[in-house]
């Protein structure tokens, strides 16, 4: 679904990507992990097309996004949900007004589908029926991120992106979290791409994982390969996080 291949980004004299490689295979969850810093958010920038690499290239679909102009690249876009990191809903607008807004944007001059019908389905499928007419300020952060999340699949993309969703979340709202993430993606066999520093979350719901650091990816595969990984920092990375390390692993 995803290639990204030698991506290098520089801002100033601080050089964050340095040659990333990256797939990213098609209706599976792959959790980027790292330390702050590390670019993760800079890598997801890039995948959505909102940054432009000074080396490298991304091939989404059989397509190098980086080829596209401008008018074909936001067509392009609406390949993608995007679920961010604080729900980014707008404070003004009520629950329906926010999930039905892409929809609107989408069909812009010409014959709307039936909204009332499409956004109580996404809210549904979220497990937030009958909410339509709260403001933002009235629900929890939990609802907010559910929220989030029927804006970002009403229109039934390809990829979803979210940019660490379990962030600011309890205990039991992020395994909630978790499973959302999980349901959807075997609701809609949508190409999951999670930006991530919970490490219990990334095991709970990655097909596969990947780490960035140097500016590299450090390690890459499946959650029973990525905890057995050789690699130092790696190693170092999960113990921090609490994970025990299984025999053969560097400790």
């Amino acid at each position: 679904m995803i290639e990204i291949v030698g991506l290098q980004k520089t801002f100033g004299t601080q050089k964050v990507l340095k040659g990333l490689n990256l797939t990213i295979p098609e209706g599976k969850i792959t959790v980027i992990i790292g330390p702050s810093g590390s670019g993760k958010t800079v890598l997801l920038r890039h995948i959505i097309g909102l940054v432009r690499p000074d080396f490298g290239r991304i091939v989404i679909d059989g397509v190098d996004i980086f080829k596209l102009q401008s008018r074909e690249l936001n067509e392009f876009r609406r390949r993608f949900g995007m679920l961010f990191q604080n729900a980014a809903l707008f404070d003004s607008m009520n629950v329906f007004e926010n999930v039905a807004f892409p929809l609107i944007e989408r069909f812009r001059g010409r014959k709307l589908p039936d909204l009332k019908r499409v956004v109580a389905d996404k809210l549904s499928m979220v497990g937030l029926s009958g909410i339509e007419s709260k403001m933002p300020s009235e629900l929890s952060g939990g609802m907010r991120k559910r929220v989030g999340l029927a804006r970002a699949v009403v229109l039934e993309p390809k990829i979803i992106l979210y940019d660490e969703p379990t962030t600011g979340l309890d205990p039991i709202m992020t395994l909630a979290v978790d499973n959302l993430i999980l349901s959807m993606q075997q609701k809609m066999k949508i190409t999951s791409v999670v930006i991530s520093h919970d490490i219990d979350s990334a095991f709970r719901i990655a097909d596969q994982i990947a780490m960035i650091h140097g500016g590299v990816i450090a390690e890459c595969g499946a959650p029973e390969v990525f905890r057995n990984s050789s690699n130092a920092f790696v190693q170092e990375f999960l113990s921090a996080g609490g994970v025990k390390l299984r025999a053969g692993g560097h400790q």
